[in-house]
């Protein structure tokens, strides 16, 4: 078990049971408490959790996200197929507003350098795509919120009802056939569903984790994707039912 399995498996017992020991991690992983005490202590400096006598305790409240820290170095590499089939949908010229999650930083980055007009509302994306010399970046206004780095307010959603895009390319927490589409922050929502309505085309990027969850804010409805682009994992019934509401479903 390397590294980031390890940290998977530390973050996946916190949310389960709120608390973790040394000696009960060590022997689940077969690794030295000294090198679990490693990970105890990276993940504490993170922000996910408190070490505390022997172990260590979650920071993160049952139901709400994990760090942005966190989400990155989950399905990796899923969100990697999924950025770049992300960015073979993107024709050059087009204007294109990308949403401040993990996935839409990947595909930030598959973007960068691209000759396009970019609107990101996230930090981690607009670094991504400010590294392209052809790339045109608009910077939304809003408050940056803390640890994720993304954009929300009034001023963000001003920035996004005063332009047209020809795509918006977003993430969210969650996504069922009956329950639509749905985010852990609610400031989050109303962004999303600006980005939305100022697009001609939604690009929903979501790794099959996603699927079928369903989290606190409502988005918008499956419906209102136009395309769905998701990894290989992604159930083939729930890929069929998603794709009987009109959605076109790529998996990468």
């Amino acid at each position: 078990m390397d590294s980031t399995e390890r940290l998977d498996l530390i973050v996946g017992r916190l949310r389960e049971a709120g608390e973790v020991s040394v000696v009960g991690l060590a022997e689940l992983t077969g690794h030295s408490e000294m090198t679990i005490r490693r990970d105890l202590d990276q993940l504490a400096a993170k922000g996910v959790l408190r070490r505390v006598r022997g172990g260590a305790v979650s920071l993160v409240p049952r139901g709400q996200e994990p760090p942005y820290a966190i989400r990155e170095r989950q399905a990796a590499e899923a969100k990697k197929r999924i950025a770049r089939a992300v960015a073979g949908l993107i024709g050059d010229g087009q204007a294109v507003v990308v949403d401040g999650g993990t996935t839409a930083a990947e595909a930030a980055r598959e973007l960068a350098g691209r000759p396009i007009t970019a609107m990101p509302l996230g930090l981690q994306a607009a670094q991504a795509l400010s590294g392209g010399r052809d790339t045109t970046v608009l910077m939304a206004g809003g408050e940056v919120r803390p640890g994720e780095l993304a954009l929300v307010g009034p001023l963000t959603e001003a920035s996004l009802n005063a332009l047209r895009f020809d795509t918006a390319v977003l993430g969210c927490c969650g996504l069922s056939v009956n329950e639509g589409i749905t985010a852990h922050d609610l400031p989050e929502v109303a962004v999303k569903r600006c980005a939305m309505r100022s697009a001609q085309r939604t690009v929903m990027a979501v790794d099959s984790t996603k699927l079928g969850r369903v989290t606190m804010g409502y988005v918008a409805p499956v419906g209102d994707i136009d395309t769905l682009v998701t990894d290989t994992d992604a159930p083939e019934d729930l890929v069929a039912e998603i794709d009987a509401h009109g959605v076109s479903v790529v998996r990468a």
